[in-house]
């Protein structure tokens, strides 16, 4: 079944080459992708899907459209180019640091290095925090982590190891470790958001920016959560990063519905109307495969996980994947951007797509993604 779903997703990034030309990929309005000139916070995603087509198959085709991307990316950089926020690690950790895995090009490693200085400017000393939007000392969001963040956090921890230099490690632990304390909720379900005070960093509430309300459970949030703390785990080697990973795996796979992919929030009313989130149910089938590579074979969770990730990959195939229809521009229906905000409530969304291929290619090959070598 994997196999099959590998095959028709490459079918289908291969007539995207052609079609979006130098352009981007981001969310889709009546099954179109939305397109733009690298300037979205989603654009490595593309680029990812294209090293991950080109590792799996070997197909130059493949290669030299991720590569025209990565150059894309260091123009990007030169010109500062919609960098000011806190998904650097999106954007090269699926572009350039993906090159230096497959390739061990040295300009895409020096580029990477340079956009893990870019997220360092995010760091804001006197809270203790990584600031996840908008210029320092904005009256909202000033103060606001989210939990995102930590997908961006291996672009610090590599650079790190990479460099020697502790200072990117000592930021994503710290980071980490607030978002472990204030993201996580006593019951394993979890909060988009969290504010501080921006000059004392004391915690002041938790909140939704996409959720469906401020004590909601967004169902993508929790995928972030599940993937990142297995990430900051593989890096660090906290235990309690790894405890936590699969607390709120388990929490995630506890409530998949009857076909096994989630709605866009654990607390929205259930209805015929309710959008669907099949980004958050490939985002936490990746995490949880993360996770299962530093289970041991007799892991009381290994089970559990491994039946996890097999319903919802299994469920998305069947029931979400284009598979069968040549023509769809995306791999993945029924994602959502933001159903509060009315933005592709229902649509195709690239890191759906990218997180699809990721887990389909961890399960049949057992590739890794890209955020770590």
């Amino acid at each position: 079944m994997w196999k099959q779903a590998i095959e028709d997703a490459l079918q289908k990034t291969k007539v995207n080459i052609e079609r979006f030309g130098d352009q981007f990929p981001h969310v889709s309005e009546n099954d179109i992708y939305h397109l733009n000139p690298n300037t979205d916070w989603t654009d490595g995603f593309w680029s990812g899907i294209l090293w991950l087509s080109y590792q799996y198959s070997g197909d130059k085709v493949f290669q030299d459209a991720a590569q025209k991307t990565v150059a894309s990316f260091k123009q990007r950089l030169e010109n500062n180019v919609g960098l000011d926020h806190h998904d650097i690690g999106f954007l090269y950790s699926l572009s350039s640091k993906a090159q230096w895995i497959l390739e061990k090009d040295e300009n895409a490693k020096q580029l990477t290095l340079q956009a893990a200085d870019v997220l360092m400017k995010r760091w804001r000393p006197k809270g203790q925090y990584i600031q996840a939007w908008g210029p320092e000392g904005d009256e909202h969001n000033g103060g606001r982590i989210i939990i995102d963040c930590l997908l961006n956090l291996p672009l610090l921890y590599w650079a790190y190891e990479q460099t020697g230099d502790t200072k990117y490690k000592e930021v994503a632990i710290i980071h980490a470790d607030l978002s472990r304390r204030y993201l996580v909720r006593g019951d394993d379900s979890s909060y988009h958001t969290f504010y501080f005070d921006q000059e004392t960093g004391e915690p002041l509430r938790g909140g939704t920016h996409q959720g469906y309300q401020d004590g909601s459970t967004w169902t993508r949030g929790q995928a972030w959560g599940i993937y990142g703390f297995a990430l900051s785990y593989h890096y660090t080697k906290n235990p309690l990063y790894l405890e936590t990973a699969k607390r709120l795996a388990r929490y995630f796979f506890e409530r998949l519905p009857e076909d096994d992919v989630v709605y866009w929030d654990f607390n929205a009313p259930i209805n015929a109307e309710t959008k669907r989130d099949s980004s958050a149910s490939a985002i936490a089938s990746a995490g949880a495969l993360e996770i299962l590579e530093h289970l041991a074979a007799d892991d009381p969770d290994r089970a559990y996980l491994e039946n996890g990730v097999q319903r919802s990959m299994a469920g998305l195939v069947k029931s979400y994947a284009t598979i069968g229809k040549p023509d769809a521009q995306g791999l993945l229906e029924r994602g959502s951007y933001s159903v509060r905000g009315g933005a592709a409530p229902d649509d195709y969304v690239i890191w759906g797509d990218y997180y699809y291929l990721e887990a389909l290619l961890r399960l049949e090959k057992g590739f890794k993604g890209y955020w770590y070598e």
